[in-house]
């Protein structure tokens, strides 16, 4: 009797010590691990040329505004020449009838009302503007008139470009102008283009221009700011 009771007390005790069967390593560490963020996509870089060099077409480039599109001109009211073809815009304050927007005339004139020919060739902003505002005293017209002149349009400083291009003709060089961005107005070339061989002729001197290089980057000197009355030549 007392055998049995001890073998029954002992098998107990056995199932007691027993312990569950511990998770695998493998799933406790799944559990623990933070789940990674998403990698943020990097942008996608510009096309390269071959030797890591970006090429620019100015055929592919965005097409600027038509030449002479209106909006006032970023003139340099102390410095810029009026010339013909250009359009004067004048305000007199309190006295819209003498306001308005001239073309100069080929004569180098404007006409405004009730004032007549005003001289404005040959003079900048700030001269005309003492000009109108002393002819409307001297005519007396206004006692005390306030003038205010600036440019709408600039048409009389021109460049060209002729040869195999898309786009032809007589350019308005409003702002300072590179040969390439000059390309760009003109649309790029034509098919047969010798365009390691365009010339820029200023009176009597001309200038290089390889279309090639200066694309990749190299020998940007040929790549000048043009004056008015240049001519871009592309064979």
């Amino acid at each position: 009797m007392r055998i049995a009771i001890l073998m029954i007390l002992a098998a107990s005790l056995g199932l007691g010590a027993r312990d569950p069967k511990p998770a695998p390593q493998a799933e406790k560490k799944a559990a623990e691990e933070q789940k990674a963020p998403a990698e943020v996509a990097a942008p996608a870089t510009a096309a390269t040329e071959p030797d890591g060099s970006s090429a620019v077409d100015p055929g592919k480039l965005a097409a600027p505004a038509a030449a002479g599109a209106g909006s006032t001109a970023p003139i340099n009211q102390k410095t810029y020449i009026i010339g013909a073809e250009d359009v004067v815009r004048v305000i007199v304050w309190a006295n819209p009838g003498l306001s308005g927007d001239f073309m100069v005339r080929p004569d180098g004139a404007i006409s405004l009302p009730l004032v007549g020919d005003i001289q404005v060739a040959e003079r900048t902003p700030q001269q005309v503007e003492a000009l109108v505002t002393q002819t409307l005293k001297d005519k007396k017209l206004m006692l005390d008139p306030h003038v205010s002149i600036g440019l709408a349009a600039v048409h009389s400083k021109k460049f060209y470009i002729q040869g195999v291009v898309n786009k032809p003709g007589a350019y308005d060089l409003v702002v300072p102008l590179t040969v390439m961005e000059a390309l760009v107005q003109a649309g790029g070339f034509r098919d047969f283009a010798n365009t390691k061989k365009i010339r820029i002729q200023r009176g009597g001197k001309e200038f290089k221009f390889n279309y090639n290089w200066v694309s990749h980057g190299k020998h940007l000197e040929q790549n000048i700011y043009l004056e008015p009355r240049d001519i871009i030549i592309v064979p």
